[in-house]
């Protein structure tokens, strides 16, 4: 197995599955199935709905995956740092709702 360093981690512009299971030393398997299980806190592991099978797209984080290497991250932290994202995004798409609704008023 390949083993990266932090700075390795940081430089990827993406970092696959195999990457990062080989930075904690441990599988592939057990690094997927513990971000769909939402016990791996270095990213997202999203469902596809296909009408044929099941397939999971994975999204995982520089900062998260050495913040849990290094035992420096936990479940709560995770939570606060999602709920404060999601407060943000919803900000965001308020703010695009105005928008839009100004842009319409002003073409009529």
């Amino acid at each position: 197995m390949a083993k990266y360093t932090d700075d390795e981690i940081r430089a990827m512009p993406k970092i696959t599955i195999k990457i990062a299971a080989d930075y904690l030393g441990i599988s592939s398997n057990i690094l997927t199935l513990g971000m769909r299980n939402n016990v791996l806190p270095i990213g997202f592991a999203v469902k596809n709905d296909d009408t044929y099978r099941e397939s999971w797209t994975y999204s995982i984080i520089p900062e998260r995956l050495i913040a849990y290497n290094h035992g420096k991250i936990n479940e709560v932290q995770v939570q606060n740092i999602e709920k404060s994202l999601s407060t943000i995004i919803n900000q965001f798409e308020e703010m695009k709702r105005d928008l839009v609704f100004l842009l319409r008023e002003s073409e009529e």
